[in-house]
């Protein structure tokens, strides 16, 4: 194999430039176009044949390939078809001096991003080869942002976001799953917190035993208290058999119980006991029996301020707070909301046997601008409603339901929170956060980008990113 390494080298490291294969048997043309090419932020490499330019695509990571068409032995399109089978982020440029509409055509129906007659003028390759860097870089940042995302769910405890105030809960999580203690995880309805429970029984030494929930305000007062610590046989009216309780279930595993603060009296006092000593009695029964049990609990309300009305004991509260879990509501972390969109879109459209791929910009920015009283359970829910209403593959403001507000005030902020689906939301998604990242610093932004300042002032305009 004969070619001609100009900057970079094989394989492209994830903090190295990107590269740039040209492809030209003709000596003095070849060292033209890549005089051209030396400005752009990426590393050239030359090939003086189709045939080593596929060699060099088998091992290399190339961004993008400009070639001639025609060349002695194989051609631009044999390089074509090869690179765009090996890597379809590949984007590719053909250079011609036999520019025909059929030959045209024949390139972009095989995966051609450009099509250059010569002679042309330098700016015009410089500014194609540019264009085709920049759609490159935002194609592999989009990767990126969806392989997050599901390293996030799948792998990042349960709990999709990147905000702070979910890493913080995150962080909690890995901080109480090695001790056997009991957790208080505090929050508003619908943000989250039996998954959080789940997820600290995931972490601990216990996840290969049960993980039995309860939630205290869906039972009867006078049903709860046999439902957790059991029963035997003639107890009670209609007990005609012996039932072991959720505590005795749950041992050696988790027992979480939802809504801790609708416990009634009684019942807390029973609590409080199997929490100092692990100690119980079934409902009819005098001999006591013991659990093994690690118990989380979650309450949408101010215990303290339930303490102050007489409502809740205060030695069970002090048992109950070892350690407290916060689960922020989703009006505090609303920078999650695309993520968040993304991964109920997909898994809803699934269950539902329905091709939905995403939203539109207009029905996110709504969502960003929606306070979400009900939480992340509002969220699933209303996505859930509008896939089902919904009769195309990309869910639109026509079926969103009435609470959330339609009227788009520019796709600026819309656009910033983005998790990209079309090219042009995937530019200024990568522009928006780009300039985030500077604080504004138009000049840093836009060296980070590989443009010239001219060009993201105009992309900021088009995109609305100044509003």
């Amino acid at each position: 194999m004969s070619a001609e390494i100009r900057e970079s080298m094989p394989a492209k490291q994830p903090d190295e430039k990107p590269i740039i294969l040209l492809v030209e048997d003709d000596t003095n043309m070849r060292e033209l176009v890549a005089s051209i090419l030396a400005p752009l932020p990426a590393g050239v490499i030359s090939a003086k044949s189709a045939q080593d330019a596929i060699a060099l695509l088998e091992d290399t990571d190339v961004a993008v390939v400009v070639t001639d068409m025609r060349m002695r032995g194989l051609g631009g399109m044999d390089v074509l078809k090869f690179a765009k089978q090996r890597s379809p982020s590949t984007l590719v440029i053909l250079i011609t001096g036999y520019a025909t509409v059929e030959s045209a055509v024949e390139a972009l129906k095989n995966g051609a991003y450009d099509y250059l007659r010569k002679p042309f003028e330098p700016e015009e390759l410089r500014c194609t080869v540019e264009r085709a860097l920049e759609h490159y870089l935002l194609s592999r940042e989009n990767i990126r942002l969806r392989a997050a995302n599901r390293t996030h769910y799948e792998g990042g405890y349960g709990l999709i976001g990147h905000t702070t105030a979910i890493e913080n809960v995150r962080r909690l999580i890995d901080a109480v799953t090695d001790y056997d203690c009991c957790v208080l995880i505090t929050g508003e309805s619908g943000c989250g917190k039996e998954l959080v429970a789940r997820q600290i029984h995931l972490q601990s030494r216990r996840k290969d035993k049960n993980f039995i929930a309860i939630n205290c305000a869906a039972i009867p007062e006078n049903i709860i208290e046999s439902e957790l610590f059991g029963y035997l046989k003639g107890a009670f009216t209609g007990a005609d058999r012996t039932k072991p309780g959720m505590f005795e279930t749950a041992n050696g595993g988790t027992l979480f119980l939802d809504e801790i603060n609708n416990a009634p009296l009684p019942l807390q006092a029973k609590l409080l006991r199997v929490l100092q000593d692990g100690s119980f009695y079934r409902l009819g029964d005098a001999t006591p029996r013991t659990t093994d049990a690690r118990v989380l609990v979650a309450s949408n309300k101010d215990l303290r301020e339930l303490i102050g009305h007489g409502l809740f004991r205060e030695d069970l509260f002090y048992r109950l707070n070892v350690m407290e879990i916060f689960v922020p509501p989703l009006r505090e972390r609303h920078d999650d909301i695309p993520i968040l969109t993304n991964y109920f879109i997909n898994r809803i459209s699934t269950q539902l046997g329905k091709n939905v791929k995403g939203v539109t910009t207009s029905v996110l920015h709504a969502f960003m601008q929606h306070e979400w009283p009900g939480n992340v359970r509002e969220l699933e829910n209303v996505i859930k409603r509008m896939i089902i209403l919904t009769e195309t593959d990309v869910v639109d403001v026509d079926v969103l339901p009435p609470q959330i507000s339609k009227t788009p005030q520019g796709l600026g902020r819309a656009l910033d929170y983005l998790v990209p689906q079309s090219l042009e939301e995937i530019e200024a998604y990568f522009i928006a956060k780009t300039l985030r990242e500077t604080k504004g610093n138009r000049g840093l932004a836009a060296e980070i980008l590989g443009i010239d300042k001219s060009t993201l002032w105009r992309k900021i305009k088009r995109y609305r990113l100044d509003e």
